[in-house]
């Protein structure tokens, strides 16, 4: 089984270029060998959204707020088993 890619899309005219690289950091530390990668996609609008594969671990346009660093690492474990 191919091991599958996070990717976390950011608004860049909103500046979370530094969040999504300080978690890209923190997700990698714990994962990076569960992971094939990591990809960094800029976006507008106020995007900030982890996925891990096709399952979107997080969207910040449903939660309303940013996601914590624990509960993206608890929800990509979750989902790779």
């Amino acid at each position: 089984m191919d091991k599958p890619s996070i990717t976390i899309t950011y608004c860049v005219p909103c500046d979370y270029l530094p969040r999504a690289l300080w978690q890209a950091a923190e997700l990698l530390r714990p994962l990076a060998e569960s992971v094939a990668g990591l990809t960094l996609v800029p976006g507008t609008g106020g995007v900030y959204e982890v996925a891990l594969g096709d399952t979107v671990l997080f969207s910040k346009a449903e939660q309303g707020r940013f996601p914590e660093v624990d509960e993206l690492v608890k929800a990509a474990f979750a989902q790779l088993g």
